[in-house]
């Protein structure tokens, strides 16, 4: 079994909250996180249709089963229930950890905990694994990260895993527990995504038109979002496009990176990056059929880049941190992947998927540290992540291997 990240952010809420909620993917491994924490508690799936309604006709009766502290699992299935659940934590307002709640729709669940438990949850979000978990280390700390020289040994790369293999594979809990096939595995996730959460939950009516648009967005992963082109492209409307894609933040299948908002002299683009959560499942939208086909895809980059960014995300949310992260760029196209903010401090970070590291690869983070105020090589950490395995510094950037986050 692999150790989650988010297990001692986990613990710790529930000792300061009577409510915690994990909100994340469906299948990244909330339930067999909370059910490991919290092995005591009783536990609840409204997943259930008899638990289910039982909870929506009779919200009193089915909250007084519990004698003790109560995992609820999937708890947006019963909406009607958060705001019994806040009479119940204000009566006993000193005892910590008394619920914990777990959902895969974000915007449905956290409408419900905003609108009920304001001030009185944390709320914590899970997605599938992160590298650093599944090679069982410590995540790479930014906050603490030395510009100096690395040793590649102390990122140890996956057993038996190449970066190939990492990138088609993606990183849900299952496909590697349980050592199955991703070409297997990600179609009937997808599949299940779309009958179970799309059209049953979220109300999207033309289910085969919403699943063209989103294997536009996939082939858009990495790139500035033009939501005009991108519902042109689809033949759908300005407002549906923009409804849709809240539809796949909300089920943590994208993720949208902000124009990082320091202007060093250019006017700045202003329009946001779309990037996939889970490069396997981008690969299988982008009909990628196998890892040695990433060597001749031209979208290896972009899927490299977008496993580099949700590496990162993960590192953050993953500690309970709201990830600090934003990408630059300017009206003449110079471009910096990812800016992550931390306090004072900004660290540019380049991602490029080659296996050897040409001298155009540090362009980017030059040009930042010229334009950015940091003319001397490590004032601020500068880091380009490539695909190969070795770890140095050159000209005062960290290059770190693929493994490294």
């Amino acid at each position: 079994m692999f150790k989650r990240t988010l297990e001692k952010t986990l613990r710790k809420a529930a000792g300061q909250f009577p409510v915690v909620t994990v909100t994340g993917p469906r299948q990244s491994g909330k339930t067999t996180l909370v059910k490991t924490v919290f092995g005591n508690y009783e536990y609840v799936s409204l997943e259930l249709p008899d638990q289910r309604r039982f909870a929506l006709d009779d919200a009193r009766g089915f909250l007084a089963q519990f004698k003790g502290p109560v995992i609820l699992d999937e708890a947006q299935r019963a909406p009607e229930l958060f705001s019994y659940i806040q009479v119940l934590v204000d009566e006993r307002p000193g005892e910590k950890g008394r619920f914990i709640l777990t959902g895969s729709q974000n915007f449905l669940l956290l409408q419900s905990v905003s609108q009920s438990l304001a001030g009185r949850c944390a709320v914590l979000h899970l997605l599938p694994f992160s590298l650093a978990e599944l090679s069982r280390r410590e995540p790479l700390s930014f906050e603490t990260f030395d510009p100096a020289p690395h040793e590649a040994a102390a990122f140890p790369a996956p057993a038996s895993l190449s970066l190939e293999d990492v990138l088609y594979s993606g990183f849900y809990p299952r496909i590697h527990d349980q050592k199955l096939s991703p070409g297997d595995w990600l179609p009937n996730y997808y599949q299940t995504y779309l009958e179970r959460d799309v059209r049953n939950v979220l109300n999207v009516g033309d289910i085969e038109a919403f699943g063209t648009f989103v294997r536009l967005c996939a082939g858009r992963s990495g790139q500035l979002l033009s939501l005009s082109g991108l519902a042109s492209d689809a033949g759908i409307s300005h407002a549906t496009a923009r409804r849709w894609l809240s539809v796949l933040e909300a089920s943590f299948i994208v993720a949208l990176l902000r124009p990082h908002h320091a202007n060093f002299g250019k006017r700045l683009i202003k329009s946001p990056k779309l990037y996939f959560l889970d490069s396997g499942l981008l690969c299988y939208l982008l009909r990628i059929g196998s890892p040695r086909d990433l060597d001749h895809r031209a979208e290896r980059g972009a899927v490299f880049e977008s496993f580099v960014v949700s590496e990162i995300m993960k590192n953050f949310l993953h500690r309970g941190i709201q990830p600090p992260l934003s990408f630059w760029r300017d009206s003449a196209g110079h471009e910096v992947d990812v800016i992550i903010e931390i306090g004072r401090r900004r660290i540019p970070i380049e991602a490029k998927s080659g296996r050897t590291v040409a001298s155009d690869f540090l362009d980017p983070l030059l040009y930042w540290r010229k334009i950015s105020g940091n003319h001397q090589p490590g004032s601020e950490p500068s880091i380009l992540v490539y695909g190969g395995d070795r770890s140095f510094t050159r000209n005062g950037i960290s290059v770190l291997p693929w493994f490294a986050f």
